[in-house]
């Protein structure tokens, strides 16, 4: 069961572009609340709080104790809007939770030992993550922080499905009950093998610094400067 978070906010009446404007200029990020079949909320955020809890994984992938005015919503991060390149967040919206309703969330992969294994520790094989998070669907109380995924019986050739990551009691994979069209590959293992062109390029490549080295070699000394002997 994954750990909540509490981030504190503040309701606000104001609205439109320009209040935002406002907003962010006194270093608070407009936010909006909404589900749960309740009226949507519009509330602001501190910049600093938001700009802290973004640095951790857990604040976009687990439910958290947003605290407005005092009142504690359960909540997900649904939605983000970031500055192009400045470091600055400009909108969130939140999700509401209904605790007695399964949810869906994207929940982050956790790869381990993928040095320690076989494929890990064999030239000229490379280990691909095809993806980083899976969407899972759950109760909130059983909405996992992340996965693990063991690679340390890794080999070259290997294949890592959805139906083979080990899950949390009482978390599925919606993907899967799909078909098994869609239990699509998590992580792959290839063997690189060198084209006959490469191979041939690099020889040449090879006999020439080789030739180079040998004209060198076979270079009279030049004679310092004013020696006539």
């Amino acid at each position: 069961m994954t750990q909540t978070h509490e981030i504190k906010a503040h309701s606000r009446k104001d609205e439109g572009k320009g209040a935002s404007r406002r907003l962010r200029r006194a270093s608070f990020v407009p936010a909006v609340i909404y589900g749960a079949e309740r009226a949507p909320e519009s509330i602001q955020i501190e910049h600093n709080t938001i700009l802290l809890a973004a640095r951790n994984e857990w604040f976009f992938s687990s439910v958290l104790d947003l605290n407005v005015d005092g009142k504690v919503q359960k909540v997900l991060v649904r939605d983000w809007q970031k500055h192009p390149f400045k470091q600055l967040m400009m909108h969130m919206d939140f999700l509401r939770i209904d605790e007695s309703a399964k949810l869906r969330a994207n929940v982050p992969l956790h790869f381990l030992n993928k040095e320690k294994s076989p494929a890990g520790k064999t030239s000229g094989v490379v280990i691909s993550h095809n993806l980083t998070e899976v969407e899972v669907t759950c109760l909130p109380k059983d909405l996992p922080a992340f996965i693990d995924l063991d690679l340390g019986a890794l080999e070259a050739g290997d294949i890592i499905h959805l139906s083979q990551l080990k899950l949390p009691p009482n978390v599925e994979l919606p993907a899967l009950q799909l078909g098994e069209a869609h239990d699509i590959a998590v992580v792959t293992v290839n063997v690189v093998k060198e084209s006959a062109a490469d191979a041939a390029e690099d020889a040449a490549a090879e006999a020439e610094a080789e030739a180079n080295k040998v004209a060198a070699a076979a270079k009279p000394a030049a004679k310092p400067a004013g020696d006539k002997k």
